[in-house]
Parts: C-alpha cells; sequence; structure tokens
C-alpha cells in the first residue's frame, strides 16, 4: 500500500507511524521547529533525513544532517531535535517506543 501524502500536517511535529520491520516501528516525519529534550531508556532510534536539514542536539555536542544522511541516538542519551526549515525525516525505532521518550 502507498504511504499517504501529507501536503499540510496537523502541527510541526507529526510523525504518523507507517508500519513495522521485524518489531521495529518505522514513522516519516514532517518536522518544522524544536522538539523538547528527552531520552528512551532502552532502545536507540535512527533517523535518516530525506529533505530539509535536522540538527540533534546531544549532551555536549550537536549533529546536522542534511538530505541522504542519517544518525543513531545511542539508548539513554538526552537529546532534541531541531528542523530550522521544513523537514522530513525517517524515523526507525523499537515499535513500542514512546516518540516523546520516557
Amino acid at each position: 500500500h502507498p504511504l499517504p501524502v501529507c501536503l499540510a500536517p496537523p502541527d510541526p511535529w507529526f510523525t504518523p507511524p507507517c508500519g513495522q520491520v521485524s518489531g521495529a516501528g518505522v514513522a516519516l516525519g514532517i518536522l518544522n521547529g524544536e522538539f523538547h529534550w528527552h531520552q528512551h531508556a532502552n532502545p536507540d532510534e535512527f533517523c535518516y533525513v530525506v529533505g530539509g536539514k535536522l540538527i540533534i542536539e546531544l549532551e555536549g555536542k550537536s549533529v546536522e544532517l542534511g538530505p541522504m544522511q542519517g544518525f543513531t541516538v545511542p539508548m539513554g542519551v538526552q537529546h532534541r531535535p531541531l528542523a530550522p526549515e521544513k523537514t522530513i525525516v525517517l524515523m526507525i525505532e523499537r515499535a513500542d517506543v514512546k516518540a516523546t521518550g520516557d
């Protein structure tokens, strides 16, 4: 089944789940602005930028990603994603993870 196209997301951090692969949840996020500091106690989180620009602030450093670049946030690490422009991100994490953090 094709993914639905969302031209106008309902909020600046729209991350609807797209499906699952071997127990991992897959979401295609449309992001714009700042998200809050949070962490995931157990699983890692992988973010892959499809379009736009994503900055992931971590404890003591930040990682800037452009199209076709990805980064894994290790479990238990405080982080805050920032999207200074409309950005489309593919996110993969364990399917039962709360996206907003623990």
